[in-house]
C-alpha cells in the first residue's frame, strides 16, 4: 500500500539520519581532547536530532564531588542574566535525584519538572520540563545532560536509546579528556620541580657565597676600622644581599608548593581571604558562584594572585572595615571581585611607583582577560577581573 511504503520510507529515512548523526558524534568525541568542545558539540548534535533546542550540561567536580555548569545551548533568559539560578550548589531536583542514583541506567533518560525555571513568572521561553541523561563511566557517576523545548513531546523507546548510546560516547570522551588535563598537569608539576632545581642551584648558590665574601670583609675591616664609609657600604650591600636570598627561597618554595597545589580556585580563595582577614583584622566573606567549576590552571593562578595582591592594598591603603571577594564562573567567562568600604581613590591618578594594579592588568591580560578598577574618594573601591574561557 502506498500509505504504508511511504512510512516504511519515512522510518527508514529517520534511521539512517539518526545513524550518521551518531556517527558524527562518535567521530568529534574521539578527536577532541578538550573537555568544551566535547560538551557543546554533544549539545548542539542532539538538540537537531531531536528538535530540543536547548540544553545544558552539569558534570561532578572530581575532588569534592559538587556539580558544576559545564555547557550551555540556548538558555532562556530567566536563566541567562542570573548565573546564581544555574549554580550546582542551589537546589536542583534531577541533580539530586542523580546523586542518590534513582536515575540509573538506560531505562531513564528521565523526563523531569525542572526545580529551577518552577519559580520563575517570565524569562523561561516556555520551557517546564526537561529530559535528563545520567552520564556514568562504570558505576563512578560524571554529571547530568539536561534537554528541554516550549513545546515538549514525549521521547520514542528509540529516541531514548540513542539519547542513552551518545550519554555514554560523551561519558568516555569527558573520561579521556580529564586524564589527558591530569597528564598536562603532570608534566606542569615536573616542570615547576626543574626550575625551583635550576633557580636553587644557581641565584641562591650564588648569593650565599656573596654573603660569605661579604662577611668575610666585613671581619677584615673590623682590624682596621679606618674607613667608615667602606663599612657602611658594605653593611648595606650585606642587608641587601640577605634580603635576595631570602626572596630567592621564598621563590624556590612558591614553585614547590604552590597556593593553589591540589585545591580548585574556589578553595584556595577560601584559605587566602581566611587568612587576610587574621592578618588585617578587617572582615572578609568570600561569595562564589559554581565555584566547583575546574578552570585552565593558569587561568586560576592569574585570579588567585589577582585577587592576593587586591587584597594587600586593601590592607595597605584603603583603611577598610569590610571586604567581599565574589567568584562567578560561567561555561563563557570567570569573574573575579574583590569589593571594599574603604577611603578610595582616583584610579586615573595613580602616584608613581606603586606597581600593584599594573601587575593586576599584565596577569589579567597573560590570560586573555580584563581588568577593571572602580572608585572614589569616600566610595570604597572594586576591582574586577574577567577572563573568556572560550577561544574566539
Amino acid at each position: 500500500m502506498p500509505e504504508e511504503k511511504q512510512s516504511a520510507t519515512e522510518g527508514l529515512e529517520r534511521r539512517n539520519h539518526e545513524l550518521s548523526v551518531l556517527n558524527a558524534t562518535a567521530r568529534e568525541l574521539n578527536r577532541s581532547v578538550r573537555l568544551d568542545e566535547a560538551l557543546e558539540f554533544t549539545l548542539s548534535q542532539v538538540a537537531e536530532l531531536l528538535e530540543l533546542e536547548t540544553g545544558w550540561i552539569w558534570l561532578l567536580d572530581e575532588p569534592s564531588g559538587e556539580p558544576y555548569l559545564a555547557a550551555t545551548r540556548n538558555l532562556p533568559p530567566g536563566l541567562a542574566s542570573d548565573p546564581r539560578r544555574m549554580d550546582g550548589s542551589s537546589y536542583c531536583y534531577c541533580l539530586d535525584t542523580y546523586r542518590r542514583g534513582d536515575l540509573d541506567g538506560a531505562a531513564n533518560v528521565n523526563v523531569l519538572a525542572c526545580s529551577r525555571l518552577a519559580d520563575l513568572v517570565g524569562g523561561t521561553g516556555g520551557l517546564r520540563y526537561h529530559a535528563s541523561i545520567p552520564l556514568y563511566a562504570g558505576p563512578k557517576k560524571l554529571g547530568v545532560m539536561n534537554l528541554a523545548s516550549p513545546g515538549w513531546r514525549s521521547l520514542s523507546g528509540e529516541e531514548l536509546r540513542l539519547l542513552y548510546t551518545i550519554g555514554d560516547l560523551l561519558a568516555i570522551a569527558i573520561e579521556r579528556s580529564r586524564l589527558f588535563d591530569r597528564s598536562a598537569h603532570l608534566g606542569m608539576m615536573e616542570e615547576r620541580n626543574r626550575l625551583a632545581r635550576e633557580i636553587h642551584d644557581t641565584i641562591a648558590q650564588t648569593l650565599s657565597a656573596t654573603v660569605l665574601q661579604l662577611e668575610s670583609a666585613e671581619a677584615l675591616l673590623e682590624e682596621d676600622p679606618c674607613s667608615p664609609r667602606a663599612r657602611e657600604a658594605l653593611g648595606r650591600a650585606l642587608s641587601l644581599t640577605r634580603q635576595n636570598l631570602q626572596e630567592a627561597r621564598r621563590s624556590v618554595q612558591d614553585l614547590r608548593a604552590a597556593p593553589l597545589e591540589g585545591r580548585p580556585l574556589a578553595q584556595a580563595l577560601r584559605v587566602l581571604v581566611d587568612r587576610w582577614e587574621e592578618e588585617s583584622g578587617v572582615a572578609a566573606r568570600l561569595k562564589t558562584v559554581n565555584g566547583a567549576s575546574p578552570l585552565p590552571p593558569r587561568v586560576e593562578v592569574a585570579l588567585y594572585r589577582i585577587c592576593q595582591e587586591a587584597l594587600s592594598n586593601v590592607a595597605r591603603h584603603a583603611r577598610a572595615d569590610r571586604a567581599t571577594v565574589r567568584l562567578t564562573v560561567t561555561p563563557e567567562r570567570a569573574l573575579l571581585s574583590v569589593e571594599d568600604d574603604g577611603v578610595g581613590f582616583d584610579p586615573c591618578r595613580i602616584p608613581e611607583g606603586h606597581y600593584g594594579i599594573t601587575g593586576m592588568r599584565e596577569r589579567a591580560a597573560s590570560v586573555g582577560g580584563t581588568l577593571e578598577i572602580e572608585s572614589a574618594s569616600g566610595r570604597g573601591t572594586t576591582v574586577r577581573a574577567g577572563v573568556p574561557l572560550k577561544e574566539g
